[in-house]
């Protein structure tokens, strides 16, 4: 398995600074939820690690190597960063296919995904159909195909109903338990709560806070000292 690092992360872009000198690391077997108001430059530093946004200085690491020199990269390393990044013409079974040939991995890992993912019955239906919660699902196993050792999830729990954050929940601490790593942005604190098992919390492209879930009484209070600072700044 493989952990998740940040050296001096960076990025600017133009005169913005969106990610300011972020250092942090996450090793396998942890579920970490990645927090900050709007603007904080999370999805920012998610693309990062993803090879999608190149630093401007500092390094992006998944188990020790940048994204980009990572043989098969979808065999290790799962993402979702859009849940509805699909062609709405074809199926739920046949967007899996297409991206199980593209990585060369197994098209028998079609099947069992759907499955994990709770949308066997809905294989055949055109993805253009489904709602926002069902979109997520497929987003979901189509980061499982490669079997990962790293997942990293953007707002995962958008449309999902109360049962269906629930479930997720119990997903992620699973495969936490079998030794994966996994970050997660989420706004829904107190699903978040639930979850991780550290957090890290974003203000204006900066590292405010990294500790283990069990250290912070309140991400409420945690989010309503950003906004104080915010306010004190301006």
């Amino acid at each position: 398995m493989r952990e998740i690092t940040a050296e001096s992360l960076t990025k600017d872009f133009g005169a913005i600074r969106a990610v300011d000198d972020v250092s942090f690391e996450i090793q396998p077997g942890r579920v970490v939820g990645f927090l900050g108001p709007n603007g904080s430059g999370k999805t920012t530093t998610l693309r990062m690690l993803l090879g999608l946004v190149a630093p401007t200085s500092g390094r992006a690491l998944i188990g020790g190597q940048p994204y980009t020199d990572i043989a098969e990269p979808r065999r290790h390393i799962g993402a979702v960063l859009e849940a509805r990044a699909f062609h709405p013409g074809r199926t739920a079974r046949d967007h899996l296919r297409v991206l199980a040939i593209e990585a060369r991995i197994s098209e028998g890992r079609v099947d069992p995904v759907l499955e994990l993912v709770g949308l066997r019955g809905a294989a055949d239906r055109r993805a253009g159909g489904f709602s926002l919660g069902m979109g997520q699902r497929l987003a979901l196993a189509a980061a499982l195909l490669g079997d990962p050792g790293v997942l990293i999830l953007d707002e995962p729990t958008n449309g999902l109903d109360p049962a269906g954050v629930r479930w997720l929940r119990l997903l992620l601490r699973d495969l936490a338990a079998e030794g994966r790593t996994i970050i997660l942005s989420s706004h829904a604190l107190a699903e978040v709560a639930q979850t991780v098992d550290e957090v890290l919390i974003l203000d204006r492209g900066q590292l405010r806070s990294h500790r283990p879930i069990a250290e912070i009484e309140s991400l409420e209070d945690a989010f309503l000292e950003l906004t104080d600072s915010q306010r004190s700044a301006a």
